[in-house]
């Protein structure tokens, strides 16, 4: 079973920057693909980011340019580096990793952008 735990959220001033980290209980390398998603009460879970095991990235155009996925050397962590936030990026992001067309996902982490 593959478990994911999400950290890094919290409280932050629009511009301001945040990192969440994912981490995996099994190699990432493991995973077809792994990415960030978030949702907000009452509206869909949406796509964030993705990276492919080949390092190759994706990124949903309301984040494009302020987000950057990427993963630790040890195979096991990935991060979200985000960056001038909006109020429009507060929500649950959560992590996830598919392998043999199984998805699993992490707890959530909060993130709340606000003056």
């Amino acid at each position: 079973q593959v478990q994911l735990v999400e950290s890094g959220g919290g409280l932050v001033q629009p511009g301001g920057s945040l990192r969440l980290s994912c981490a995996a209980s099994e190699s990432i390398f493991s995973m077809y693909i792994m990415g960030w998603y978030r949702q907000v009460p009452g509206k869909q879970r949406e796509l964030v980011a993705t990276i492919v095991s080949s390092g190759r990235t994706n990124y949903a155009d309301s984040v494009k340019g302020r987000f950057i996925i990427s993963r630790d050397f040890d195979g096991k962590t990935v991060y979200l580096q985000m960056n001038s936030l909006k109020p429009e990026d507060t929500a649950v992001y959560y992590c996830n990793a598919r392998r043999n067309n199984i998805d699993y996902w992490g707890q959530g982490t909060q993130v709340t952008v606000s003056s």
